[in-house]
């Protein structure tokens, strides 16, 4: 099972919501919860970059003793900086100019493209036990994510619910009382993008609609832009979920797209 982010700030916990969430502070993004002795934490935070695009800048990662601190091209462990593939007590990192990866034997597997998309998947062992904006990983979606006993939660408070508390660090809270705006205006494009012929073999391996929910959002917040951040990063997190399916998604990029 898998939980991810994505380009405009979106997410998909394990249990297949999701939902959109712009905050810049440090959030819990899973983390094992049981009390005695959490085997495993991630922490993310993003930032704006220079074109003015949502991008994780720092990805903390605790694996029971080990602490390792994720940068693009850069890794350090507990404090040192290392060259990969670096292998310690359970743990395999790897990297290239375009992935990191984190192999760790308890049952958790990591990838971040050093941009704006990161994967995490967990062992089942794991379900129930899990906190953080992946969520609770009890195979229910909505349920304690985003309602709670009597409690319901919209997107942005979850979110929020899930900051990392530091004593020198500001950063403003996400408005909880923003709308999201109907993007209904912008469903037959993102449609005919995800339903290509490159996608056949995916259409039954993963849930389409969210998809083209997310395409749809990312049209919407780019006002018509032809910008290709905003269509080109929710059909790439299609095309990697397709492929971490099981399936093969054909090419779709070309010179004019993408």
């Amino acid at each position: 099972y898998v939980c991810s982010t994505w380009g405009n700030n979106h997410f998909k916990t394990f249990d297949g919501d999701i939902y959109q969430f712009p905050g810049i502070c440090e959030y819990n993004f899973v983390s094992d919860c049981r009390e005695s002795y959490p085997e495993f934490s991630v922490h993310i935070q993003r930032a704006l970059n220079s074109n003015n695009h949502p991008e994780i800048q720092y990805i903390l990662v605790k694996i029971k003793d080990i602490t390792v601190y994720l940068k693009p091209k850069l890794v350090v462990v507990d404090g040192r900086i290392v060259k990969t593939p670096y292998y310690s007590s359970g743990v395999l990192i790897e990297s290239n100019d375009i992935y990191t990866k984190i192999y760790a034997k308890l049952g958790m597997v990591l990838m971040w493209n050093q941009q704006d998309a990161l994967m995490v998947e967990l062992d089942n062992k794991f379900n129930n036990h899990t906190c953080g904006l992946c969520g609770d990983y009890n195979g229910i979606p909505i349920y304690n994510e985003f309602i709670r006993g009597d409690a319901s939660y919209n997107s942005i408070t979850y979110g929020n619910l899930q900051k990392i508390n530091k004593p020198n660090v500001r950063c403003e809270d996400p408005d909880e009382t923003q709308a999201l705006p109907s993007c209904n205006g912008h469903r037959e494009e993102c449609e005919r993008l995800l339903t290509s012929s490159a996608f056949a073999d995916c259409r039954l391996r993963l849930h389409l609609e969210t998809y083209i929910q997310a395409c749809m959002q990312d049209k919407c917040a780019c006002n018509g832009r032809d910008d290709s951040f905003c269509l080109c990063s929710t059909i790439s997190e299609y095309s990697r979920q397709c492929s971490h399916a099981g399936g093969r998604p054909g090419e779709w990029r070309t010179q004019s797209f993408c």
